[in-house]
């Protein structure tokens, strides 16, 4: 089935919509080199993707942990100190314009994360761009991570809507395959990665930038 115009779009939210730099600036702040953090975020991911693969659930604040553990010295108390940081994040300077373009179009928005309850509200709030969203949902509440097919359809079904008018839209190409292969529209676009991956399903769209990605999703058919 072709991609239809969707009725709600669902942001990722840790460096799709939420700068990660107060996180890395609190690394170095315990002498931890400034370009530590990709590996440190790819191993929390690591560790939440085994863990719900396998079974046994945990939160992303204590993959976080685990992540920083494995790879720093650091200890308990600096760890938390690390994790506190992810409630100062601010949002990108290209979201606010995204999310308006979208609410004026009358297309619902909300937020879908597997990140610790809390992280999203409090930087839609410290950007200023809370009033523009519906809801922020994360999947700590049905205690899975994405790309979990059950985490799409959950939001789907928490926004009242058939899976193939809920859009997803991240700068992960993992996130928009496990959407994709639970009947979503996805968009993918570039901030840490550079490429979308040739060895997922291919994303409905793949844009330059996030503007991009809103624009192209306005533009697919309504029918």
């Amino acid at each position: 089935m072709s991609a239809r115009r969707p009725q709600v779009v669902a942001f990722d939210v840790n460096e799709t919509l939420l700068d990660l730099g107060p996180v890395r600036a609190a690394l170095v702040e315990l002498g931890q080199p400034a370009d530590l953090l990709p590996a440190v975020f790819a191993r929390t991911l690591l560790t939440g993707f085994a863990a719900a693969a396998t079974g046994t659930w945990c939160r992303f604040r204590d993959a976080f942990d685990a992540a920083l553990a494995q790879a720093t010295d650091l200890g308990g108390d600096e760890r938390s100190q690390v994790a506190g940081a992810f409630l100062e994040l601010a949002p990108h300077p290209d979201v606010e314009p995204a999310l308006r373009r979208l609410v004026g179009a009358g297309v619902r928005v909300v937020t879908l994360t597997h990140g610790s309850p809390g992280v999203a509200e409090a930087g839609l709030e410290r950007g200023g761009v809370a009033p523009l969203v519906e809801r922020s949902l994360s999947s700590e509440v049905i205690r899975a991570w994405k790309p979990s097919r059950e985490v799409y359809l959950w939001a789907a079904g928490v926004c009242d809507v058939e899976p193939s008018r809920l859009a997803l839209v991240a700068s992960h190409g993992w996130d928009v395959h496990g959407a994709l292969r639970a009947g979503l529209t996805a968009a993918w676009f570039p901030r840490a990665e550079r490429a979308y991956p040739a060895v997922y399903d291919p994303a409905a769209i793949v844009a330059g930038d996030l503007a991009g990605a809103v624009d192209a999703l306005l533009a697919l058919p309504a029918g």
